[in-house]
């Protein structure tokens, strides 16, 4: 694999209540995990968006905004512009503007991750309103990757929630604990280790 390229590519979707999430996430992050991290926001079409500004804060990994032809490399974070859905094409972004739907950027932009990377998907739900990703976390599962929700610690819990009830969820972790799982995903995908299959987690 060329080096520039993520080990896995890990797609996280929020809306209400998800700015302090994606914060605890990356605050327990390492910078050199070799996974590339794509934050899908709900936001209002006309918003100004300040959130990779925001994040930058929160991560000793470069933070900028997704555009077209955008080349995915590791140990970078991308997030998600107003009004635009995302999509992967070859280690590439494509994003569509103006989006297709609202609240379905986070289902949209999981089916091409789970497309695009199969078994080096991930999927991760945090807190936000209704059930935006668990048809994206199904493809994903369908496809052999891992996904992640959120737990009692989501400020708003019907993103998760519903990810929870679909039976698509492997992990149920706060953002600050979903690293250490992170990590092994990625300690198992090394050449010459057999990835172990994950069953349904939630903490002690």
């Amino acid at each position: 694999m060329e080096a520039w390229r993520p080990n896995f590519i890990v797609g996280i979707g929020g809306s209400a209540g998800g700015l302090d999430a994606y914060k605890a996430l990356l605050d327990a992050l390492p910078s050199d995990t070799g996974m590339a991290f794509v934050i899908i926001a709900h936001m209002l079409p006309a918003a100004t968006s300040h959130l990779a500004e925001i994040l930058s804060k929160h991560t000793e990994m470069p933070v900028m905004a997704a555009c077209t032809g955008m080349r995915i490399r590791a140990n970078r974070v991308y997030v998600s512009s107003p009004n635009a859905d995302i999509l992967i094409e070859s280690f590439s972004f494509k994003v569509v503007s103006p989006r297709t739907a609202r609240n379905e950027e986070v289902d949209r932009f999981f089916t091409s991750l789970a497309e695009a990377m199969g078994a080096r998907a991930i999927g991760i739900i945090l807190s936000g309103y209704d059930g935006d990703g668990t048809e994206g976390c199904n493809r994903i599962k369908a496809n052999g990757g891992t996904t992640f929700a959120q737990d009692i610690s989501a400020e708003v819990g019907g993103m998760p929630l519903s990810a929870q009830a679909s039976g698509f969820i492997d992990f149920v972790l706060p953002p600050d604990k979903m690293s250490n799982a992170l990590r092994r995903l990625a300690r198992a995908s090394r050449p010459g280790r057999k990835r172990r299959a994950g069953g349904r987690r939630r903490p002690d």
